[in-house]
């Protein structure tokens, strides 16, 4: 079985028992984001007592009333949740900081005066003070260490990335699966004689600098469909292809592919020409300091090696990050330093997660991966989850986009960049279905309207290049607007603001039309 299955499993077996004390390790680990809700509100239902250790915030926000803290080698008890612990936790560390500060100034003063009785040869004051610097010395509360936190660059080893089209990536009818001889498997385990298809995305795109989540149960083909974004699979049919000057970096979530160099510093150096130096400084970013660069690739636990795969994705400038379960074996300090990275970057990200705060602090759109299709969400995580509770779901989201003429597209994906600055990476020939292999079909595209001539080639070009040069200038304004909302000579005047907010609007309605003509014309293409 399956992470995922062998946990659910487990977790079963641990329900019917009932026990009057459960202990779990990292429960949620392969679950998904439905086996996750269900099992917090199991948990929310016990009456038994509960001890978990746990990496996942969200989840420990939902289940538990108290924190014990392992910290210095001592046991801390906090009150309330994840959040409550965090707050109080750097509340403890403000006041001991400046206690310690405080009782510094306070036991170097204690120590002038020792010097100065001693010199002055005042020996009864002086013992005095030597008494009340003794116990000043024992009393001490010492100052909070601070661990060793993951400090992700902002700019790769070998320099930063160039900026892509305003299309990053497009999907068009693309079939997602495996192929005889590269992991087809039928359903008694042995190797399928065709193709096995797992999703569909009728029409998925991310334009530059969206952060888009892929979520959905576990085995709907959320890392099938990254894997072949990525290039790692071909696809089974459908069109995979990227924007102008695209530079994309992928982050596997299986990680046990083999890693370059029999130690941490040989992988950094086989990777990229740059000096030992060069290399342990970006190393230490990672938390690889000291003899640490000196360990075997083979000997890394877990949440090492994810360290030295984020440093490895880092080398290369990348601007299409495509992040596969990132957070994955590593603690919660380095999860909120990959959080604040990925707020920071400028990179257009696709990301696959359970990490509920991720997706919420990160994604402000979504990838939906479920019942055999891979359909956009105009919406974060929480929205998403609402959705659903109230019947959302992917087929009906299809055929709502379908009626509407346009498949797939996000609100932030203009016609113009669909259509144009675009190579194509995969296209392959429609297989016949196999027999016993599970098939997932594109839905049908929305009819073509009937009665009308198709232009001429120069007609239609002639109306292609107004059509583009109108949507650039709409675009190009509505951006000088947006940007002009922001300054603060705008935002403290109200009638310019109104003014601006008008005409932003205008625009918007203009663009619009706009696309809508483009529409229209892709139809009348010779």
């Amino acid at each position: 079985m399956s992470g995922g299955q062998q946990t659910r499993a487990t977790l079963a077996r641990l329900v019917i028992a009932d026990p009057d004390l459960l202990l779990l390790d990292e429960p949620t680990n392969h679950l998904d984001l439905g086996a996750l809700e269900w099992l917090e509100e199991h948990l929310r239902r016990r009456s038994g007592a509960l001890l978990v250790a746990s990496h996942d915030r969200a989840f420990l926000d939902a289940v538990v009333s108290r924190v014990w803290e392992l910290r210095d080698r001592r046991v801390t008890v906090f009150r309330g949740d994840y959040s409550a612990y965090h707050r109080q936790r750097l509340e403890r560390d403000a006041r001991a900081a400046r206690e310690s500060d405080s009782q510094a100034q306070q036991i170097d003063r204690e120590v002038e005066l020792v010097q100065r009785y001693r010199s002055h040869r005042k020996f009864s004051k002086m013992h005095e003070h030597e008494a009340r610097l003794g116990r000043l010395r024992e009393e001490r509360t010492e100052a909070p260490r601070s661990g060793r936190s993951l400090k992700l660059p902002g700019q790769a080893l070998a320099g930063g990335p160039v900026r892509s089209g305003e299309l990053v990536v497009r999907l068009e009818n693309l079939v997602v699966g495996y192929l005889p001889g590269r992991g087809a498997l039928a359903a008694d385990g042995t190797e399928a004689a065709g193709p096995v298809r797992v999703a569909t995305a009728p029409f998925l795109a991310a334009q530059r600098g969206e952060r888009i989540g892929i979520v959905g149960p576990n085995g709907a083909g959320k890392t099938t469909l990254l894997r072949t974004i990525a290039g790692d699979l071909p696809p089974i049919d459908g069109l995979v292809a990227f924007g102008h000057q695209v530079s994309p970096a992928y982050l596997a979530q299986l990680r046990d592919a083999a890693i370059p160099g029999a130690t941490v510093l040989d992988a950094i150096l086989e990777a990229i020409p740059v000096t030992p130096g060069e290399a342990r400084g970006f190393l230490a970013r990672f938390l690889f300091r000291g003899d640490d660069v000196f360990k075997e690739v083979r000997l890394l636990s877990g949440g090492e090696r994810s360290r030295l795969e984020l440093a490895l994705l880092g080398i290369l400038p990348s601007n299409l990050m495509l992040l596969d379960e990132p957070t994955n074996h590593l603690d919660i300090p380095a999860r909120e330093a990959i959080e604040a990275f990925l707020a920071e970057t400028p990179a257009t990200l696709l990301v696959v997660s359970h990490d509920r705060r991720l997706l919420e602090t990160i994604c402000e759109r979504l990838w939906v991966v479920d019942d055999g299709l891979a359909v956009p969400f105009d919406g974060g995580y929480r929205a998403w989850r609402a959705a659903v509770a109230d019947g959302w779901t992917a087929e009906a989201e299809v055929k709502r986009r379908v009626h509407r003429g346009r498949p797939g597209a996000g609100p932030t994906t203009s016609p113009k960049a669909r259509a144009g600055g675009a190579r194509a990476v995969g296209r392959l020939p429609r297989p016949a279905p196999e027999s016993g292999a599970p098939v997932a079909t594109a839905p049908a595209p929305a009819p073509a309207r009937v009665g009308r001539t198709k232009l001429s080639k120069e007609a239609y070009r002639r109306r292609r290049e107004a059509v583009d040069a109108e949507l650039s200038r709409l675009g190009l304004r509505k951006g000088q607007l947006e940007l002009a909302m922001g300054t603060p000579a705008i935002a403290a005047n109200f009638v310019e603001m109104r003014r601006v907010t008008s005409e932003l609007a205008d625009v918007e309605r203009a663009l619009a039309e706009a696309e809508d003509a483009w529409l229209e014309l892709e139809e009348l293409a010779p």
